[in-house]
């Protein structure tokens, strides 16, 4: 029997870097975890600990923060762009680079003062090779609620289920969204307000009659009016309301009071990309299904 090693990398997880840019009194601040991931020529710090070919994850993390004061941090597709092309450029041993970038939102209150978001968070994963560049944009956390206009009925019933039909039922998730660029000269800023209003915009006006027709009416509507965008990837949770029995108390719950399940819940995850989509490449390497 032989043993090989097989597909690997490495790489600095979650750098926290924090830019402060002043203009004058004003002053504009941009809060950024980044993961940079490094594979190629290694197997000789596998096999035998021979690291000549290794760049150090230190180092890599000091050219995160050195990149960031040399040129403004931009995009984050574009900083990670620009990490990418340059580990793969100036590592003999490097054939591919993975950046991973999580922004964290602030809110202005004034010129030099700031309250911190929702934990909702712009997402963009960037994989760069010598035969080309991936961009996978994207947000995570981004809870929303509906009160009404949702349903669920017409489920297989088995000796197993107790779960009620409802045409009128709280529908809660908290959204995960990857969408896969195809083409360039892409308003990286512009595509990304325009995707998540657009999601928005069709969780609000769709009746729902699962989480999974929700879902898939999403990503369509991205596809429809994005052209720039070959796939939309969605995970969403179902975060359950059950009405409260208020009958031990004398009082009727008419689907006003609800306890708000943390766990288990339902999890939809699906995919929606157009026929004619770019082949992926290694657009989605070691990123999760969805």
């Amino acid at each position: 029997m032989a043993i090989l090693l097989g597909p690997n990398q490495y790489g600095k997880a979650e750098n926290r870097l924090v830019t402060v840019t002043r203009d004058g009194a004003v002053h504009t601040i941009r809060d950024l975890t980044v993961s940079t991931s490094l594979r190629g020529d290694l197997v000789d710090t596998h096999l035998t600990g021979d690291n000549s070919a290794v760049l150090a994850t230190d180092t890599q993390k000091n050219t995160v923060y050195a990149f960031a004061k040399e040129s403004p941090v931009g995009e984050i597709e574009d900083f990670a762009l620009r990490l990418g092309r340059h580990f793969v450029a100036t590592q003999e041993a490097i054939t591919g680079a993975r950046v991973l970038i999580d922004e964290h939102s602030w809110q202005r209150m004034g010129d030099h003062s700031f309250v911190q978001g929702s934990n909702e968070k712009r997402t963009t994963a960037v994989t760069v090779e010598s035969s080309g560049a991936w961009v996978v944009s994207g947000l995570r956390d981004l809870v929303v609620l509906k009160s009404t206009g949702s349903e669920f009925h017409g489920f297989p019933r088995d000796r197993y289920t107790t779960l009620q039909e409802t045409n009128d039922r709280i529908l809660a998730t908290s959204v995960t969204a990857r969408w896969r660029y195809q083409g360039t000269g892409i308003d990286w800023g512009e595509s990304f307000a325009s995707v998540r209003a657009i999601l928005l915009r069709t969780f609000a006006a769709t009746h729902s009659l699962s989480l999974q027709q929700t879902l898939y009416l999403m990503g369509s509507a991205v596809l429809e009016e994005r052209p720039e965008v070959a796939e939309v990837r969605l995970s969403m949770p179902n975060k359950h309301h059950f009405e409260v029995d208020l009958s031990p108390f004398g009082l009727e719950n008419d689907n006003e009071v609800f306890y708000a399940a943390d766990r288990p819940y339902g999890l939809i995850e699906g995919s929606v990309l157009r026929d004619d989509a770019e082949d992926p490449g290694s657009a989605w390497h070691t990123l999760p299904a969805f």
